[in-house]
């Protein structure tokens, strides 16, 4: 199966930015969709950006709008978040998924692959 390795995180201030990095590796590369998920303390996981593999169509939560960007490198495998103008809610644990299977893009009961995550925090 795929394993996903996310990285990019770190503390940042108010105001700044930070760019997360998702690589996939193994043999096979099948997912239909990608997906960043994040998890705030004694919270639960919740949909941030995610992509259509094939189409390259790119969703995002009302929350990151306007702030957040999720680019891919199909040759490499790999898919990116630019995060902009980070705020304290932004503070998570930030997390990588792909999917094969059915399901919603924003759901991630439907994502069978998850990195290890990545920590993201900003101080005001």
């Amino acid at each position: 199966q795929v394993q996903l390795v996310e990285s990019g995180g770190g503390l940042v201030q108010a105001g700044g930015s930070l760019r997360l990095s998702c690589t996939a590796s193994g043999r096979s590369f099948t997912a239909n969709a990608m997906a960043w998920f994040r998890r705030a303390p004694g919270k639960e996981r919740e949909f941030v950006a995610g992509i259509w593999w094939s189409g390259g169509i790119v969703y995002y939560a009302d929350s990151v709008k306007g702030r957040f960007t999720l680019t891919r490198d199909n040759a490499n495998n790999a898919m990116y978040l630019q995060m902009s103008s980070l705020t304290p809610e932004d503070t998570a644990a930030y997390y990588c998924g792909a999917r094969m299977g059915l399901g919603h893009l924003y759901n991630p009961r439907a994502y069978d692959v998850w990195g290890q995550g990545t920590q993201v925090t900003v101080s005001s």
